[in-house]
């Protein structure tokens, strides 16, 4: 609201425009400005197909592959430079047997065997809780990054000699991480369902998994709304060796 104080003295002189006129040149200014957005938006460019408006699923899946496919190279190059390395290095036998040893136990090598492997999965887009359970939140139909660790951390405790989670081999650093309801291994996107593989006495491996009170209330769920549960042994499985970077990779204050 105006303050008297500050008005112009005297009458101020009202003026009128033909209102066609007025609503002309309002069309043709938006019209215009219409036109100089879209030009600056697209660049000379299909919007529709502009790479730049990609859903981010998209882009996320483009890296993982890529990802892939360097780890891929990596590993080649790395297998080139073992081979040479290994040609004339001076060690004797025992220091090679160890220099295996070492390899073997940080997961670097391909390591062969009796496994069990567990496969888990989301509930069914339909899932409905089973007689005596409460209706399920969304939260409830989804595999989350707990349930992952819970069933790594049972394989170890049951004394695996190596796991792999999808196409991808464990070591110390590996970190089993979930977005959502996609899983980021080292770089890479998975979706549902997720197998963890080990390699070990299966019985053990077992007895371990059953014994575990974060897999028991996982189970829970799989009873109430269907989450997928399975596990099964196999005689003979090769785990890939580790094929990715060993360097730690963490974050500094800044100064």
């Amino acid at each position: 609201m105006s303050n008297p104080a500050d008005s112009p003295p005297g009458p101020v002189r009202r003026t009128f425009r033909h209102p066609v006129r007025v609503l002309t040149a309002a069309v043709f200014a938006l019209a215009g400005l219409i036109f100089v957005t879209s030009a600056n938006t697209a660049k000379g460019t299909n919007i529709r197909t502009d790479a730049s408006l990609l859903k981010l699923s998209d882009l996320i899946q483009q890296r993982s592959e890529k990802n892939a496919a360097l780890e891929e190279s990596a590993a080649s190059v790395r297998g080139d430079i073992d081979s040479l390395a290994q040609r004339d290095n001076g060690s004797t036998k025992a220091e090679a047997a160890k220099l295996k040893a070492l390899e073997r136990t940080a997961g670097t090598t391909a390591i062969s065997g009796r496994a069990v492997s567990v496969t888990l999965d989301d509930a069914p887009p339909n899932a409905t809780a089973s007689p005596g359970y409460p209706d399920p939140q969304p939260n409830d139909l989804v595999i989350h990054q707990q349930d992952l660790q819970a069933v790594v951390n049972a394989l170890w405790q049951g004394g695996a000699k190596g796991i792999k989670v999808m196409d991808q081999r464990l070591i110390s650093t590996s970190a089993v991480r979930c977005v959502g309801n996609t899983l980021i291994l080292q770089g890479r996107v998975y979706s549902p369902p997720y197998k963890i593989t080990a390699v070990g006495d299966p019985g053990a491996l077992r007895r371990a998994l059953d014994a575990s009170p974060s897999i028991q209330n996982y189970l829970l769920y799989v009873k109430a709304y269907g989450l997928g549960w399975q596990v099964d042994e196999q005689r003979a499985v090769t785990l890939p060796g580790y094929s990715g970077t060993v360097d730690l990779h963490y974050a500094e204050p800044v100064k």
